[in-house]
């Protein structure tokens, strides 16, 4: 029988996801991939494995899971309380699952995608070279309970080790550069967009995050009479009604609304992970800065695991601590040369 991760109940927008599907733009199909691809990369230093491997994306909540055979599992993205057979884990680390034993994610308690990565990965078909599910493209879908998903046995992981995670679950600052229609806008428009306080608004998921703002909408010149043109993930588009919407790792292809600016792709997780009414304010670099920065988030990526610890865990938490040698040797108080 093949070792199998069990889902015993599934929260409300579970899909596996791994790093997407390059090369399919011009046939209509964006990469998809994790929200927020960076914590595949903390997942993979933590279980010493490849970031491109499958994990399940869990957005604002998770769910229950039972292994069929024993093997390690980490925890990165957004925190949620977790607990095995009734007691917490650490986020942003790794731990050992037992065949049988019963792992309860519940919801986020900052930010939105938290991901379970299980060693070996998640061993769905390839699609289109990719395992991940893109839900607007209709390829996979949402995980279910009762689904049982492949698991490849690794005996290289191991458990308690943990990171600590970059922060970007409370919104915050994300740099943007030029779009190919931002001169379409008038520059104190422009100006305006990187003065303007927002928040994310409670509409988002895959597609797209639409952001709030106390001021008036921006607007493009002939902002009606645009044809549709090619679309980059991190592109902000400008509704009808004037509100932003940056388009996320699942957006459309072309669009014909204006696009006002780009946020760069170190910054897209900072995005993704921005929970309903987060504060989030933009700083428009150039594009030799957003070169620099991209370099730079590439090399801490693969830096992370040189940056994993031993995880301390509390005795509380240890059901076995009996079954540890504590003490190395013993003394008796009659001995002499114990003082009083």
């Amino acid at each position: 029988m093949s070792a199998v991760l069990r889902i015993v109940a599934a929260g409300p927008a579970m899909s596996v996801q791994d790093l997407g599907r390059d090369g399919y733009l011009s046939v209509g199909l964006t990469r998809g991939g994790a929200a927020d691809p960076l914590a595949l990369y903390e997942g993979a230093a933590l279980l010493g494995q490849d970031p491109d491997l499958a994990a399940i994306e869990m957005m604002g909540a998770g769910g229950s899971f039972e292994a069929s055979i024993d093997t390690v599992i980490a925890l990165t993205g957004a925190p949620m309380r977790a607990t095995l057979d009734g007691r917490p884990l650490t986020w942003s680390a790794s731990h050992m699952l037992p065949a049988g034993g019963r792992l309860v994610i519940g919801g986020a308690q900052r930010g939105v995608y938290g991901y379970l990565h299980v060693a070996g990965g998640i061993d769905r078909p390839l699609e289109m070279a990719a395992r991940s599910a893109h839900l607007t493209a209709g390829i996979g879908g949402l995980l279910s309970q009762g689904d049982a998903l492949p698991i490849c046995p690794s005996p290289e992981a191991s458990g308690g080790r943990a990171l600590t995670p970059q922060s970007r679950f409370e919104g915050g600052v994300v740099r943007v550069i030029a779009s190919f229609q931002s001169g379409l806008f008038l520059p104190e428009t422009r100006a305006r967009l990187t003065r303007t306080a927002f928040r994310r608004d409670a509409r988002a998921n895959r597609q797209g995050v639409r952001l709030q703002s106390d001021g008036e909408g921006f607007h493009a010149e002939g902002g009606l009479s645009i044809v549709s043109e090619v679309i980059t993930t991190g592109d902000i588009q400008i509704a009808g009604d004037g509100a932003p919407y940056v388009l996320m790792c699942e957006s459309q292809t072309t669009g014909g609304y204006p696009r006002i600016a780009t946020v760069i792709h170190a910054d897209l997780p900072r995005v993704a992970q921005a929970p309903a009414g987060a504060p989030l304010r933009f700083e428009e670099v150039t594009r030799d800065a957003a070169i620099e920065i991209e370099r730079r988030a590439r090399a801490e990526r693969d830096a992370l695991r040189h940056r994993v610890f031993p995880l301390i865990r509390d005795p509380h938490d240890i059901p076995d601590l009996l079954g540890y040698q504590l003490v190395s040797g013993a003394i008796s108080a009659l001995d002499p040369h114990v003082p009083d």
